[in-house]
């Protein structure tokens, strides 16, 4: 940022996702993080205040979304930031739609040739029919909603009972759930940076402590719950294939700014993708920036590379 004049940031935050506690968590960091020097920073909720968000669009130069899950990582506001002309960080309506919906992510992944579990999309508890996947798919079965983060209503069924439970957890949350093969192996997350031409940052190797099953909300936001290893302890090949599924990804979803991809190794070295997010977690401890910070990029200059891709997609 060169300007002399301050540029006016809209720090939108809180929402009305599961994740709310964990957006305004982040908006904390970002405003402390930012130079005051150059930046104005004021503070909308979306769950309250998107009617003054309206109202002073013409006075807001940038917004930088820190909102996690549906309403906000889903395309929603960032149509509405279209509307107002209001550039912002990350992906637009498209990439930020179809990276929320899990399903036709992974047809995208496939399509690519970036190996994904097998799956199945259900609507219903159907007792048959999950009788039928726990025989067809094998057991263990991973069950989630096909749209929604942070591992909300996400469990591992182990037998045809578990599976109709879990499909009636995840129901809660959205009215389509994924049912998929559970692969055994070391979680890592791959974050990449860049618009037209992105570039993987440092892998990470993601331990989540014995008392948890998988990277659950608690494993993923709990102090000291999980250790994250950075750079993640793989050899160099699997670093490879990893950081290029990360941009493949990032290419065929269709997304900009910044993402971050959740992937698995099982015990032959294959390199599964799990997920991708295009407005991951920002605490300084966050995935992401821990990612950045061994690319050699401190929390407040990832923010500010965040800004500028923003404002460079907003141009083109």
């Amino acid at each position: 940022m060169t300007s002399d004049k301050k540029m006016r940031i809209a720090l939108l935050a809180g929402g009305k996702s599961g994740e709310r506690e964990v957006s305004l968590s982040g908006a904390a960091v970002f405003e402390k993080a930012l130079d005051p020097d150059k930046f104005i920073i004021r503070r909308y909720d979306p769950a309250s205040d998107l009617a003054d968000l309206a109202r002073d669009s013409k006075e807001i130069d940038f917004a930088f979304i820190l909102l996690h899950g549906l309403f906000g990582e889903d395309g929603s506001v960032q149509g509405m930031l279209d509307l107002l002309d209001i550039p912002y960080q990350g992906s637009g309506i498209l990439g930020s739609a179809v990276a929320m919906d899990k399903n036709l992510a992974k047809v995208l992944y496939r399509m690519e040739g970036i190996p994904v579990a097998d799956w199945q999309v259900v609507t219903s508890t159907d007792e048959a029919h999950c009788e039928q996947m726990a025989r067809e798919m094998g057991l263990p079965l991973v069950i989630k909603p096909v749209r929604d983060g942070s591992s909300l209503g996400l469990t591992i069924a182990r037998s045809a009972e578990e599976v109709k439970n879990g499909v009636a957890l995840a129901l809660e949350n959205d009215t389509r759930v994924m049912v998929e093969k559970y692969i055994e192996g070391r979680e890592i997350t791959v974050s990449v940076l860049g618009n037209e031409d992105p570039e993987a940052m440092p892998v990470i190797e993601i331990v989540p402590g014995d008392e948890y099953e998988f990277f659950d909300y608690n494993a993923k936001y709990l102090p000291g719950a999980s250790k994250e290893i950075c750079p993640a302890e793989i050899d160099d090949e699997l670093t490879r294939i990893a950081q290029q599924y990360g941009v493949k990804a990032h290419k065929i979803l269709q997304l900009h700014g910044y993402s971050r991809s959740d992937m698995i190794i099982d015990r032959d070295n294959t390199i599964y993708i799990l997920e991708t997010n295009t407005i991951p977690g920002m605490t300084q401890t966050s995935l992401l920036p821990q990612s950045a910070a061994a690319h050699g990029l401190a929390y407040p200059q990832l923010l500010e590379r965040l800004i500028e891709l923003g404002m460079a997609a907003k141009g083109r």
